[in-house]
C-alpha cells in the first residue's frame, strides 16, 4: 500500500514539516537512545527510550514525504513502522524486528509483562541502526533537512 493510500484510508495525514522541526525529533531520538544505553535507569524504562527513538526516527522518514500518522486513530505506531519500507526503503525483515519490539513494548506498557536483558539489547541496537540509516538517507534524499 502507498503513503497516499494510507492517507486515504485515515492511516496518514498531510503534514509539512519545517527544517527544525526535524531538527527537534532528531536531536530527541539521540537524547533517547543516549537515556536507554543508561545503564541506571530500569530495563522498561531503557527499552522506552529505545522505542521512543525508534518512533521517532520512523515519523522523520513520513514527514519527509509529507505525512504524519493520524494519532487519534488506533494502531499509528504500527501504521509508522510498517511505512519504513515505503519512506526509507526499509526490508522488510527489518520492519519485522521493529513490528516485534512496538509489540514486546504494547506488552509491557499495557499488561505489565517486564522486558528481557536480551530484547533490550535488540532494541537499542535496532533503533541506533535505524538513526544511522535515516541520517545517510536524510543526507542522500534530502540534505535540505539535515539539521
Amino acid at each position: 500500500m502507498t503513503l497516499d493510500n494510507l492517507a486515504k484510508i485515515g492511516r496518514l495525514k498531510p503534514h509539512i514539516a519545517s527544517k527544525p522541526e526535524f531538527a527537534d525529533l532528531l536531536t530527541a531520538a539521540r537524547r533517547n537512545l543516549e537515556d536507554a544505553r543508561d545503564e541506571n535507569i530500569s530495563t522498561e524504562n531503557r527499552f522506552d527510550a529505545a522505542y521512543k527513538d525508534v518512533m521517532q526516527v520512523a515519523l522523520v522518514a513520513l514527514m519527509a514525504h509529507g505525512f504524519r500518522p493520524d494519532t487519534k486513530a488506533p494502531g499509528h505506531h504500527q501504521t509508522v513502522i510498517q511505512s519504513l519500507p515505503k519512506t526509507m526503503g526499509l526490508d522488510a525483515q527489518r520492519v519485522a524486528v521493529l513490528d516485534a519490539l512496538r509489540n514486546k513494548r504494547n506488552l509491557s506498557d499495557y499488561t505489565g509483562r517486564p522486558i528481557d536483558q536480551a530484547s533490550l539489547s535488540s532494541c537499542i541496537e535496532e533503533a541506533t541502526r535505524l538513526l544511522n540509516h535515516a541520517m545517510a538517507w536524510l543526507a542522500a534524499n534530502h540534505p535540505d533537512l539535515v539539521p
